[in-house]
């Protein structure tokens, strides 16, 4: 769960407001976010690598070096359960659409589907090579998605738990793995410093996106509406890309990220923010259109690896590496 660049990435411990129609022109009229503090979730016991809000907006699902699972609820922060199983440390977590299951993406090279209300293992998904890295449910929740330490990705039958295919991705880790909203692409991105496309029904390579000197590509996403990608680089940058025409749009800067691969979100219920976790302890929140810092988020001890934005309101979960331990959840008026 190392989440660092030559190592591992997530941690060191283990071998990872509504918008009137004027601001429809002008974007975010001005407006600022004024996130404060509202929950510290204690209970894990090292470095917290993903943190995920279930598509209903109910539960937050945290996972940890510490090997386990924890979901809480998301609106007063009460714990609610811990889920056990796997042999080694998680450096993932995503919920299915219907906020019934969780995968996890384990060091052990397996991920593990369960039950959220029971916390019942309902399958083991073996296949990988080395450790797990990331995984993400199709929005239908037929297939899971999955990158590895061993350079592939594979997709799963949820019903089966078996590998229906896999794809020898990148020449390096594979840092992130994500389904657009229709669930017909994948997007991918490594060390090797591409950010690849995939065919979900074919396993083809539709576009591969790579900088001129190629930094190491730590964290990539579809942005909500599927025409964008979002993608984290160990340069201290964000860049949001047209990927049809493998254009930069955006550049986003400011943060610390050189070492770790930190999750970055696209916050749509209110203004239009980017938001993301950074190395100097803080969350930074850029303005999507302007490109400027609108807001930084001070509290936790330790590099802030991963944070989530609430589906329905204005609420950020985010968590923290090992001098830290802990979840917290932030909100705001905008």
């Amino acid at each position: 769960l190392n989440k660092m660049a030559e190592q591992k990435p997530r941690d060191q411990s283990a071998p990872r407001s509504s918008s009137s129609s004027k601001s429809r022109s002008r974007p975010n009229d001005g407006v600022k976010p004024n996130y404060t503090l509202k929950h510290t979730l204690v209970g894990h016991t090292k470095a917290i690598s993903a943190v995920k809000f279930s598509q209903n907006g109910q539960w937050l699902a945290s996972s940890s070096a510490d090997k386990t699972v924890r979901i809480w609820n998301a609106y007063d922060g009460k714990h609610e359960r811990t889920i056990t199983g796997h042999k080694q440390g998680i450096s993932d977590v995503a919920w299915s659409q219907d906020s019934k299951y969780i995968v996890s993406a384990s060091d052990d090279k397996t991920l593990k589907i369960w039950e959220a209300a029971t916390g019942k293992c309902m399958k083991t998904l073996k296949g990988h090579t080395n450790y797990v890295f990331c995984c993400n449910f199709n929005p239908q929740s037929n297939f899971i998605v999955s990158g590895s330490f061993d350079e592939s990705i594979r997709i799963w039958d949820v019903k089966t738990g078996k590998s229906i295919r896999t794809l020898p991705a990148h020449s390096d880790p594979v840092s992130a793995v994500h389904f657009n909203r229709d669930g017909t692409l994948i997007v991918s991105s490594s060390y090797d410093g591409n950010v690849r496309i995939w065919d979900t029904a074919n396993g083809q390579c539709l576009k591969t996106l790579m900088d001129e000197d190629k930094p190491p590509v730590s964290f990539v996403k579809f942005s909500p509406n599927g025409k964008y990608i979002l993608a984290a680089t160990l340069d201290n940058t964000l860049k949001l890309w047209d990927y049809e025409k493998a254009k930069c749009l955006k550049v986003y800067t400011g943060h610390k990220n050189e070492m770790y691969c930190i999750f970055a979100n696209f916050s749509v219920t209110g203004g239009k923010w980017i938001v993301c976790g950074s190395e100097d302890h803080m969350i930074y929140i850029w303005n999507l259109q302007t490109k400027e810092i609108v807001q930084k988020l001070e509290g936790h001890k330790d590099v802030v690896l991963c944070c989530a934005c609430h589906p329905t309101e204005n609420m950020i979960a985010s968590g923290a590496l090992e001098n830290d331990k802990t979840i917290k959840i932030w909100k705001s008026d905008h």
